[in-house]
């Protein structure tokens, strides 16, 4: 059995009474300073941080996020809890902080995330506060081998070159048609367009509407999106979208569902398409 990744409302308030736990609020400041989580860190930089895969890059991803993870209070010992507004306002974030610390090798079966994010704490009539904590800093664990969920960009070069690898783009339809470049703008970055080889599965169709929002389908329903472009529990798939918020989002989906051999292209399109010396299929993908 793999490690489930999503806990309820009701089962982190029993992870809470169990045992040592961090909550990690991945959402701006503002809505943080409204009403939070009992006892939540802030840590929107999770969302926002634009990475780039080179060594160079990658080598201050890591320092920066074993910086704020060491502040939050996370020595291994702790089970880390992130969560977002919901599923889909942020766009996967608190998914995009399992990613992150997973990458830094950080136990994984101490990372959760919340299923349905802060909007089904709060319509489970859970407890919400304003008032800040001031955690103990303390040293973030070493590296347990982590660093393989994520590819950089000569891997992703290699996963071009493989037919084997599927290649998941994960982008919203403006930007898998060449009509946008981002969603930060259509003229983000300097080119549109898809990374060739690659096939398209939009993140929200892992998620379906619920009375307290929007939640992440069966694992079944999941493995039958998936099949409509050709991935099987044992297919080897790389998953990207514009900074890997939304393909963490998609990641964590096809873990739940048992998917056996998933790594994230965290760089995705916010990297590939700046450099021109790099292949793109654009216009309409037909």
């Amino acid at each position: 059995m793999h490690e489930r990744v999503l806990v309820s409302p009701d089962e982190l308030t029993q992870l809470i009474q169990s045992g040592p736990v961090v909550l990690i609020d991945t959402r701006d400041a503002a809505s943080f300073a409204e009403a939070h989580l009992p006892g939540a860190v802030n840590i929107h930089e999770i969302f926002t941080y634009l990475a780039t895969s080179t060594p160079e890059g990658l080598a201050v991803l890591r320092e920066t996020f074993t910086e704020a993870f060491a502040k939050a209070g996370l020595s291994g010992k702790e089970t880390a809890v992130i969560y977002e507004q919901s599923m889909t306002t942020g766009f996967g974030q608190s998914c995009r902080g399992y990613v992150l610390l997973r990458y830094l090798g950080y136990p994984r079966d101490k990372i959760k995330v919340l299923h349905g994010g802060y909007s089904a704490w709060r319509a489970a009539g859970l407890p919400s506060t304003t008032e800040v904590p001031s955690p103990t800093p303390v040293a973030f664990p070493p590296d347990t081998g982590g660093s393989s969920i994520l590819v950089d960009l000569a891997g992703m070069k290699d996963a071009v070159a493989d037919p084997r690898i599927v290649k998941l783009d994960v982008r919203d339809v403006d930007e898998w048609i060449a009509e946008s470049s981002s969603p930060y703008g259509k003229d983000f970055c300097p080119r549109k367009g898809r990374i060739p080889g690659s096939v398209w599965l939009e993140w929200y169709r892992m998620m379906k509407p619920t009375p307290t929002g929007q939640m992440f389908k069966s694992p079944a329903e999941i493995l039958a999106e998936c099949a409509t472009v050709g991935i099987r529990r044992d297919t080897p798939v790389v998953v990207f979208c514009f900074k890997g918020a939304r393909a963490s989002n998609t990641f964590v989906a096809l873990e739940e569902a048992g998917i056996r051999d998933v790594r994230l292209y965290l760089g995705s399109w916010n990297e590939w398409s700046r450099d021109p010396s790099l292949p793109i299929d654009e216009g309409l993908p037909y």
